[in-house]
């Protein structure tokens, strides 16, 4: 009897023991795949460890101090954030020009963008090619040598005033006069659309020609299936466009600082031109990180009244409504 019980103890316990066995095989073989995993990200892994998380924490940690890169930062506190909310009124400048120009710059792009988008998504022959010439010129749009022809363009003496004398027009000084600097790199930034014109291509290529092919059957004109059709349904696609829109545009310094010089009288002086004396022309870094650190605010906060805006307007198709 005994040898029996014996038996059976021993055929309940061998499922477990073969259940164990392929754990232990398992996770030790999950392990080794985790381990080989991390072997092969290690690279990004440091980079991004040294290279971006280290001094995003070195840049917090400046903001509180005043160091001039020639001697080793002293703790202030918040005396910096002070100084510049309180007493910098080129702070409050810089923000007010670069507030104008993504107000202005921003939408016209988009416009734009997604005007051209439209007249290219056309099956035309040698759309091809129209569609490269088009995109060609933002290959090299953020370019110090685009700069330095659009500061050529319209300098008193650049080729704009030369076409426009042409048709008996005087020509202004259009990078030296304050009421319309700003205009000037408004309009380069309009200029250099092709990312967002080949996004928005994409996007239209998505939406269903069925749709307009049931409009039109309906007595939908173009306008109306514009606004009905192609706006709702390109909408997911404007928001993206939008949010890194507005992100680009509170960076922008290239042209600011090649064509004016935030000149004349401030007109163009930019946030990041702001930022980017502070830092290597007074060499105020502590200074200049707490003003990095406010410019981040400055767009995680528009950004998220962009994500919470967005639920009204953004329509996603796979939800079968606007976003929630």
């Amino acid at each position: 009897m005994s040898n029996v019980s014996a038996l059976q103890d021993d055929a309940k316990s061998r499922p477990k023991t073969a259940a164990g066995r392929l754990s232990r095989l398992w996770s030790k073989n999950r392990s080794e795949t985790n381990a080989a995993g991390y072997i092969f990200i290690s690279p990004w892994l440091i980079g991004f460890l040294l290279l971006t998380v280290w001094p995003i924490a070195q840049s917090f940690y400046l903001s509180f101090t005043e160091y001039s890169l020639l001697n080793d930062p002293v703790w202030v506190g918040p005396q910096n954030y002070a100084n510049i909310f309180l007493n910098d009124q080129l702070f409050r400048t810089s923000l007010v020009v670069t507030f104008a120009f993504v107000l202005i710059a921003v939408p016209l792009k988009l416009f734009f963008s997604l005007m051209v988008a439209m007249l290219l998504n056309k099956n035309l022959k040698a759309m091809h090619l129209y569609r490269t010439a088009i995109y060609f010129p933002s290959l090299i749009g953020g370019s110090i040598a685009v700069s330095v022809l659009w500061r050529n363009m319209f300098s008193l003496d650049g080729y704009v005033n030369h076409v426009l004398g042409w048709f008996g027009i005087q020509g202004v000084g259009w990078i030296s006069n304050p009421n319309t600097s700003l205009g000037t790199l408004i309009l380069l930034s309009t200029w250099q659309f092709g990312s967002t014109m080949v996004i928005f291509l994409a996007g239209l290529k998505q939406i269903p020609s069925e749709l307009y092919d049931s409009s039109s059957v309906d007595g939908a004109g173009k306008t109306r299936q514009f606004f009905h059709i192609t706006l709702p349904m390109l909408s997911p696609v404007m928001f993206f466009n939008l949010v890194l829109g507005v992100i680009g545009a509170f960076q922008m310094f290239t042209s600011a600082f090649i064509i004016t010089k935030g000149g004349p009288v401030n007109s163009t002086y930019m946030y990041a031109l702001f930022l980017f004396e502070k830092a290597f022309k007074h060499y105020q870094m502590g200074y200049a990180s707490a003003l990095a650190w406010i410019l981040l605010l400055i767009i995680a906060v528009l950004t998220g009244i962009n994500f919470l805006v967005s639920r009204y307007w953004v329509f996603y198709e796979s939800e079968g409504g606007k976003a929630k």
